[in-house]
C-alpha cells in the first residue's frame, strides 16, 4: 500500500521537472455555492494535465539499463502526453498504445512530445498488446494501477494541504483511480495536526455516466469491466478499474458521484466564462459533483475543485452541444 513517505519522496524525485501548479479561491464559486471555494489549476501542468507528476516519478526510478529499452504505455489522451514528455525530457524512447477511436489532438500531442504512437481497435486490444512489448524489455508505465504512478499523483494533495492549510473538501475526479486514491492517500494520512481545522479534509470522487467503472465497482463490491466507454468525457475512460484502486477508494474516499455528459458539458462552459479557462469534462464534473453534494457544506467549509486537466477539443463541444 502507498503510503504518505512515498508521496513526500515522490515530491522530491519530480520537483525539478513538474510545475507546482497554482490554487487560487474563487469569489464566483464561493458565491454560487454559499461557502469557500478554490480551484487548483492542475490544467496549467505540462502537457495540460497532472499526468507527468506521476510519469516522471516512474520513469525517474528506472535504471540505466531498463531505461535503454524504452518505455511503453497505454493510453486514449493525457497519460500519454504525460508518459511522452517525460520520457522525451530523460533521453528515454516511448511507444504509446492508443485506441483506434483517440481524438486527432491527442495523437498529435503525443507524437509532438516525442513518442511512438500505434493505434488498436479499442482500449482493451491495447492492454492485451503490452506484453508483446514488455518480454523485449520495455517497461509499461500503468496509468494507474502502479505505486509510484499512484505517489507521483499524490503530490497534487500535498500542494493542496500547504497552499490550503484549513481544507475541508477536495473533488477529484477518477479515471482509473490513480489521482484520487494519491490524493486521498497524502490528505487522509497527514497529522491532524497539519489541517488548519484539525480534522483531515473529506475527499470526493467524481466519474461520469458511461464512463463510471468505480462507482459500479463500489456498488457491485468487485472490479467491474465496462463494456464500453459511451462518455464524453474519455480521459476517465478507464475500462475497469483495479483491485488496488477500488481498495484505497473504498478506505480513503468519502463517496463516488456521478453526473451525466450534459451537467459536465454545461459547468465546462460556465467555467469557461466565468473562470476563463478551458477545461476537460473530466475536470468540470468535479464542479457539477460539488454542486449537488452542496448541502454537505458550511459557510466555514473549504471545498478544492481540481481541475485536473485541459485537453479537450472545441470543435467535440461544438459537436456535442448542437
Amino acid at each position: 500500500m502507498i503510503a504518505l513517505d512515498n508521496i513526500k519522496q515522490a515530491r522530491e524525485t519530480i520537483a525539478p521537472y513538474v510545475k507546482r501548479t497554482p490554487l487560487e479561491r474563487s469569489e464566483t464559486l464561493s458565491r454560487r455555492l454559499g461557502t469557500n471555494v478554490y480551484i487548483k489549476y492542475e490544467l496549467f501542468q505540462k502537457t495540460g494535465s497532472f499526468k507527468p507528476r506521476g510519469a516522471f516519478n516512474t520513469i525517474l526510478s528506472l535504471t540505466e539499463e531498463e531505461r535503454k529499452h524504452g518505455v511503453v504505455a497505454v493510453s486514449g489522451g493525457n497519460h500519454a502526453q504525460g508518459v511522452a514528455y517525460a520520457a522525451t525530457t530523460l533521453g528515454v524512447e516511448s511507444l504509446i498504445l492508443m485506441p483506434a477511436n483517440t481524438p486527432q489532438n491527442y495523437l498529435d500531442a503525443a507524437r509532438g512530445y516525442g513518442a511512438s504512437v500505434e493505434l488498436l481497435p479499442n482500449i482493451a486490444d491495447a492492454f492485451a498488446a503490452i506484453e508483446t512489448y514488455t518480454k523485449n524489455g520495455m517497461t509499461f508505465v500503468h496509468p494507474f494501477d502502479e505505486e509510484r504512478v499512484i505517489a507521483g499523483q499524490g503530490t497534487v494533495g500535498l500542494e493542496i494541504l500547504e497552499d490550503c492549510p484549513q481544507v475541508t473538501d477536495v473533488f477529484t475526479s477518477i479515471g482509473g483511480g490513480g489521482l484520487s486514491s494519491g490524493v486521498a492517500i497524502a490528505l487522509r494520512s497527514v497529522p491532524p495536526a497539519a489541517v488548519a481545522g484539525g480534522d483531515l479534509p473529506r475527499v470526493f470522487g467524481v466519474e461520469t455516466h458511461g464512463a463510471d467503472a468505480m462507482a459500479q465497482a463500489l456498488a457491485a463490491g468487485h472490479v467491474v469491466e465496462l463494456p464500453a466507454i459511451t462518455s464524453i468525457a474519455k480521459t476517465l475512460g478507464a475500462p475497469a478499474v483495479t483491485e488496488r484502486t477500488l481498495k484505497i477508494t473504498q478506505e480513503y474516499l468519502e463517496s463516488v458521484t456521478v453526473v451525466t455528459d450534459e451537467e459536465a458539458l454545461a459547468e465546462l462552459k460556465y467555467i469557461a466564462e466565468r473562470l476563463k479557462v478551458i477545461c476537460e469534462p473530466a475536470s468540470s464534473c468535479n464542479l457539477a459533483a460539488a454542486d449537488k453534494l452542496r448541502d454537505n457544506f458550511t459557510l466555514d467549509s473549504h471545498v478544492v475543485i481540481i481541475l485536473c486537466g485541459g485537453n479537450f477539443s472545441l470543435d467535440t463541444y461544438c459537436q456535442a452541444t448542437a
